[in-house]
């Protein structure tokens, strides 16, 4: 995924600085170039040896190391990164770099880098919070540095807040929104439905399904990655919610339609990824329960067609993807969808293959168009999200 893409981790003295050799060690099982500098106060808490072992590079330290290929480190270094993270970034170092500050390598590179630069800070509560600190975050982002927020947690010095270095996974969330993809998709608006609904037969009981929402949360990150203004619209689901996406949570079919069609007409694209409950109970007037022989016996009536009413009133130059679970006549009922509901593409997915369908990381599925049908290889879904959002957008 970062193949032929070089990101450069700046590493500054903070209790946080162990955790960036997880976030080395994801980068490089991504196939990205990991260059590493570190402060003098980073090494105190985490050697340059072991970034050395995790990225297969040397670890910049002293500005004036003489044991390098002769070049200008900071300089090339600066000329082939495509994004600088400093994590975790100390209240000291955040000065230095809000104020052009350039004393040692880490901030001389930061310096000399024109790639997207990030900053995670990492420090005591009240040194967060100091006004001196806040004008520093504020005159970073004035320059175009991202600054990202903090986390809630528990700190090293005992204190509990809003102060804690981000997890390396949501450090890598950000370098890959930012470098893994062209952007391809910049300038379109993408709907993006999720997950199961629920429909509520008593406080206790509901009618759902199997749904994880990794399919359709998958697409909304990969959209998202490639640029597009990505809205979510999700049932209630366990899978951690994707990042950078403008997310509507739902809980019934009604609520999902409600959702979706308030905003359907803004689309340039809507794809339809959601498990919905086909039932609800009829209505709260009709509504008969009994119980007999400890049975719940209830009145059930269809939910809203989602996909059909977005087929109905699917303005000219939209586009619109549904999906199609099957067990049998694969392709045939699939069609036969794709023609019913007016659609551009379908998603097929055959619960029998084995990697494919409900809570898996990886899915099987065939694109249908009305021309043609493309039968995807088991690969992840994250990978099958990117396939469908290139063959949509084509």
């Amino acid at each position: 995924m970062l193949t032929g893409k070089t990101v450069v981790l700046g590493v500054s003295g903070s209790i946080a600085a162990y955790k960036i050799a997880s976030l080395a060690s994801a980068l490089k099982k991504l196939h990205a170039d990991v260059r590493v500098i570190m402060t003098e106060n980073g090494t105190q808490f985490i050697t340059p040896v072991t970034f050395e072992s995790l990225t297969g590079n040397k670890c910049l330290v002293d500005t004036f190391d003489r044991n390098f290929e002769f070049s200008v480190s900071h300089v090339s270094l600066a000329k082939k990164a495509d994004i600088f993270m400093l994590a975790p970034a100390t209240a000291n170092v955040i000065a230095k770099v809000a104020h052009g500050l350039a004393d040692d390598m880490l901030t001389t590179t930061f310096l000399a880098c024109k790639c997207p630069k990030y900053v995670a800070p990492a420090m005591n509560t009240q040194m967060y919070e100091n006004p001196v600190t806040q004008d520093n975050l504020k005159l970073c982002a004035s320059y175009g540095i991202h600054v990202i927020d903090p986390a809630v947690g528990y700190l090293a010095c005992g204190d509990v807040g809003p102060r804690k270095m981000p997890e390396p996974e949501v450090l890598l969330d950000f370098i890959l929104q930012e470098i893994a993809c062209p952007k391809d998709l910049q300038g379109k608006k993408i709907l993006v439905t999720a997950g199961p609904t629920q429909e509520r037969l008593d406080p206790v009981r509901c009618l759902t399904n199997h749904s994880t929402g990794k399919m359709g949360y998958a697409i909304a990150r990969m959209a998202s990655r490639r640029g597009a203004e990505v809205t979510l619209v999700t049932g209630p689901t366990e899978t951690e919610k994707p990042r950078f996406v403008k997310l509507v949570e739902v809980e019934s079919a009604r609520e999902m339609f409600e959702a979706v069609t308030a905003v359907s007409s803004e689309q340039d694209a809507i794809i339809k990824a959601a498990a919905v409950a086909d039932y609800r109970p009829a209505s709260a007037a009709d509504e008969k329960m009994k119980k007999k022989d400890d049975e719940l016996s209830i009145r059930l009536e269809r939910t809203d067609d989602i996909l059909g009413y977005l087929g109905q009133h699917k303005r000219p130059g939209q586009l619109l993807c549904g999906f199609s679970m099957e067990t049998e006549n694969l392709i045939e009922n699939s069609r036969i969808k794709l023609a019913k509901k007016n659609l551009d593409m379908i998603a097929a997915n055959n619960l029998k293959v084995e990697g494919a369908g409900f809570g898996t990381d990886t899915n099987v599925v065939t694109l249908i168009t009305k021309e043609e049908e493309i039968a995807l290889e088991k690969m992840s879904k994250d990978d099958v999200a990117d396939r469908l959002l290139t063959k949509l957008f084509a």
